[in-house]
């Protein structure tokens, strides 16, 4: 699946990973089709794909989790210039928390953005993709918690876990009309979301708070990064793309080696709980 001259849809592309992997995109050649509920942020996204010469197709505001706001975005673009040739379902929220602190709302919003926010996306712009029969790709950014039982992430990982059965099943029902699926699951990543992730019941102002934070940041990979693996998955076809190697061998000792994978897990959670006591 080569991008040039390609219309490309990226969600969440204010920052982070989505503007990385637009500019990307755009770069290869491909007219990048940019929504985010972030104005400012998208803004400046469209501005540096049109820097580098690249080519927006569509720059609007949009809340994936509102399927209305979806159809609105879908009829914008495909009254444009018709179907998109890619989606790529990038937007995302994440909160973590043990389930005596975590609210119903917190369960809510990782379901309504991370899950139901690409089946908006999925059931508004995959149908004229197959009815166009030009072939194409659907791109999930899951996550290493899509994978794995990490601490804290439960509804996190609900959500996570909803969009990779989403995308198992997918990956053999579009086969037949020639549309790839890719599900990324990334594991740290240096974007805007360290910085605004949310622990429910944990000082966030707290020193452990701010340790576990700069920990998070300097095994981080880069978004540019995660876009290079991102796109190169595209153009191969790969089904699961990891974007840095502990995710690969975690997922890896889970298939092939289950006790090392429970012995890791357990430990995870035992330092994250120590870690954040003294700022719960």
């Amino acid at each position: 699946m080569e991008l040039a001259g390609r219309r490309v849809l990226v969600t969440g592309a204010a920052s982070g990973i989505g503007r990385a992997t637009a500019l990307l995109a755009a770069r290869v050649g491909a007219e990048v089709l940019l929504t985010d509920l972030d104005a400012d942020g998208l803004a400046r996204t469209a501005a540096l794909v049109e820097a580098a010469g690249g080519v927006v197709g569509c720059q609007r505001t949009a809340d994936v989790s509102d399927l209305a706001d979806v159809q609105q975005l879908a009829a914008e673009i495909h009254g444009r210039g018709g179907s998109v040739d890619v989606v790529m379902n990038i937007a995302g929220a994440s909160v973590w928390g043990t389930v005596d602190r975590l609210s119903h709302q917190h369960w809510k919003r990782m379901v309504d953005v991370n899950l139901m926010g690409p089946i908006h996306v999925i059931e508004t712009f995959l149908p004229p993709m197959i009815t166009a029969g030009r072939r194409g790709h659907l791109v999930n950014v899951a996550s290493a918690a899509g994978l794995l039982g990490l601490p804290w992430h439960a509804a996190y990982s609900a959500s996570k876990f909803g969009l990779r059965g989403v995308s198992e099943v997918l990956r053999f029902d579009l086969r037949q009309h020639g549309i790839g699926v890719s599900l990324v699951c990334p594991g740290g990543v240096r974007t805007g979301l360290i910085d605004t992730m949310e622990i429910a019941g944990v000082d966030q102002n707290g020193r452990a708070f701010r340790r576990m934070q700069a920990l998070f940041r300097r095994h981080a990979v880069t978004p540019e990064a995660a876009a290079e693996a991102i796109i190169a998955g595209v153009s191969r076809n790969r089904y699961l793309i990891y974007t840095s190697a502990d995710v690969r061998i975690a997922h890896l000792l889970q298939r092939l080696c289950p006790p090392a994978y429970v012995a890791i897990m357990r430990t995870l959670n035992a330092v994250l709980r120590r870690a954040l006591t003294v700022a719960s």
